[in-house]
């Protein structure tokens, strides 16, 4: 059974939701899951996790959330080569940039990523998107 961290910032809900969601699919497949907002997080939670999935949504001018989310992400970047990793996220406006601007950034970190470019889902996730969440745990806990 692999061991699975889901950590993640969310202002709206929207991102919570995919999170929660997705750990859902991850348990599904037979992975131990721990579900944690980057305010509970910590470095051991990254390397003490044979998966580690992290969610943001788009702010600003499609950047990561700078107060919390941010900092964490920068302080385990180091902590990356050779993790699992997934990156997921909602937005509202752009087309994605921030997604694929922390794809390329957790990339050159090392990580060994899941997915094409990570999952975005636009506002909040509907029974669709929240089924894709659940399909998008779900594979990456059997990766």
């Amino acid at each position: 059974m692999s061991k699975m961290t889901v950590i993640y910032w969310s202002q709206t809900g929207n991102t919570e939701a995919m999170a929660r969601a997705i750990a859902q699919g991850a348990e599904a497949a037979g992975a131990e899951v721990k579900l944690l907002t980057v305010s509970e997080a910590s470095e051991a939670d990254v390397t003490g996790s044979d998966l580690v999935a992290f969610g943001c949504p788009a702010m600003g001018a499609e950047v990561l959330e700078e107060d919390e989310f941010e900092p964490f992400f920068t302080a385990v970047e180091g902590k990356l080569t050779g993790k699992k990793v997934a990156l997921f996220g909602s937005y509202g406006w752009g087309d994605g940039q921030w997604m694929r601007d922390w794809w390329d950034r957790a990339e050159r970190d090392g990580a060994v990523l899941y997915g094409a470019e990570g999952l975005m889902v636009n506002e909040t996730p509907d029974d669709e998107g929240l089924e894709r969440c659940r399909a998008f745990g779900g594979g990456f806990a059997g990766a």
